[in-house]
């Protein structure tokens, strides 16, 4: 029995999503990146003596859309609390978050695998927060950066639902893609806008008892989070067999080295003295408010790939692809909407426009070649005007310059040859050259059509139409 059959791994994440608001979660300085380290912050996101702290109520309703996306209970009354621990990039000594009382719990989230399963994973809540600032470390000293204090926050807590680095992986991407849905996050893991904790120990298969924690912090990647779990796993398996007993601490992931690195001994909830924050009342969420929230949802991923399988009639796997981002989806539906062919919408957008996105590591709103323009060249594929192997040159030069397909047909004489007249000296002068194959085809080898006609499209560099080429060669080759 190899250790990876003799083990299971125990996973949870915690997730922070910045939010998409204008304005911190507590005042009115801007919620923005970029800006010269503190300029974006005052008196209340710094903690200064006197000062009270109001909740952002757009914050909020973006948390309720966050908590409508993955099915959870919202509740009614919630409560803040205070985060007590020092840090340099923390100016009030606590973080304002809520603790035992969230305002919402008990979600779900269906995630696919590569083997065509699907599985649930159960959201244990949701909770608002605050963000820390930022420490940068130059050389031998830190300077503290507090435009990102104050920054409003979600937390999502799954549950202990995950076994393996893939599903970790999974969920992360699908929980993004819902909250990118919903218009809660833009989900920029660059930018530190979503970030991932993830709680991971290992137990001999069939122990129902959990193993000692191990917290990884802060990855900011799918990749990483995947490496980061892998690595973590196979670490406490080996230590195990080896005779050690793991401790319970907080690693952080080097991705320059693919090794986890301790950065502090066991801590829990208690070490934060968490107590309700006297300076807020109790959040009130009501049920009318939530109903108007739920009316304005953005239609979600699920729904989404229901309706282009219902009303595109694309198949679940095509579906699923082309509702993987919002982004995508649409671009998608602007390519049909011009030239009204789905399936052949769906063919371009996932082999052409994809394939070409994948290789450079470009995103779909990367792309230099726009919804019209894609389908555009699908139309004239469509026509006849050029040939379905013309049109996938022309949308490699699409691509790389960005030019229109227009422009391109035009400057290259590319458009496809469909005159009988134009067509019928070049199927003969191929036949004159080819007397040997014109005996076998009328010897009765009939599948050396094909060869006349590859050569007509040869002469031709593929402008010739291909369906009556096809027609003059027969008939010539018959008569």
């Amino acid at each position: 029995m190899s250790l990876s059959e003799k083990y299971e791994a125990v996973i949870g994440l915690e997730v922070h999503a910045q939010l998409l608001t204008e304005s911190k979660m507590f005042c009115g300085c801007r919620n923005a990146y970029g800006a010269p380290p503190n300029t974006q912050m005052c008196p209340v996101c710094t903690g200064q003596p006197g000062t009270l702290p109001v909740i952002n109520q757009f914050a909020v309703e973006l948390g309720v859309r966050a908590a409508l996306a993955i099915k959870a209970e919202i509740h009614h009354e919630s409560v803040f609390s205070r985060k007590n621990y020092f840090y340099p990039d923390l100016p009030k000594g606590y973080q304002i978050s809520q603790y035992e009382r969230p305002f919402c719990t008990r979600g779900k989230i269906l995630i696919s695998l590569g083997d065509g399963s699907e599985k649930e994973i159960g959201i244990t809540r949701i909770h608002f927060e605050e963000d820390a600032g930022k420490n940068l470390h130059k050389g031998d000293h830190t300077q503290v950066d507090l435009n990102r204090a104050g920054v409003p926050l979600i937390e999502i807590v799954s549950e202990p639902d995950m076994r393996t680095a893939e599903e970790a992986g999974q969920y992360l991407r699908t929980l993004r893609t819902l909250l990118r849905y919903a218009n809660v996050t833009d989900g920029d893991m660059e930018k530190g806008n979503f970030r991932c904790d993830a709680n991971i120990s290992v137990r001999p298969r069939g122990q129902k008892e959990f193993g000692t924690k191990v917290e990884l912090k802060n990855i900011n990647s799918f990749r990483f989070v995947e490496k980061a779990v892998e690595y973590e796993i196979d670490r406490q398996i080996r230590a195990i067999e080896g005779g050690e007993t793991i401790v319970q601490q907080t690693r952080g992931w080097n991705s320059a080295k693919n090794v986890s690195e301790v950065m502090r001994e066991k801590e829990d909830a208690h070490d934060y003295r968490y107590f309700p924050e006297p300076d807020l009342a109790p959040l009130q969420i009501s049920d009318k408010w939530i109903g108007e929230i739920k009316n304005e949802l953005p239609e979600l991923p699920d729904q989404k790939k229901s309706r282009f399988e219902s009303s595109y009639g694309l198949s679940g796997y095509d579906a699923g692809v082309l509702t993987a981002s919002r982004d995508l989806a649409n671009y998608f539906e602007g390519v049909v909407d011009v030239c009204k062919d789905a399936k052949t919408s769906a063919n371009w957008v996932m082999n052409e426009l994809l394939g070409r996105l994948n290789a450079v590591g470009k995103d779909i709103v990367e792309t230099p070649v726009s919804a019209m323009e894609l389908a555009n060249l699908i139309s004239k594929v469509q026509s006849g005007a050029i040939s379905g192997k013309i049109g996938k040159t022309v949308f490699e030069e699409m691509f790389e310059t960005g030019k229109t397909a227009e422009s391109i047909i035009e400057a290259q004489g590319l458009k496809q040859i469909s005159d009988p007249s134009a067509l019928e000296p070049v199927v003969r002068k191929v036949m004159e050259a080819n007397p040997g194959q014109v005996a076998g085809y009328k010897a009765g080898k009939v599948k050396l059509l094909g060869f006349f006609v590859g050569q007509v499209m040869k002469e031709t560099k593929g402008q010739a139409n291909p369906g009556l080429v096809n027609d003059i060669v027969k008939k010539l080759l018959d008569s």
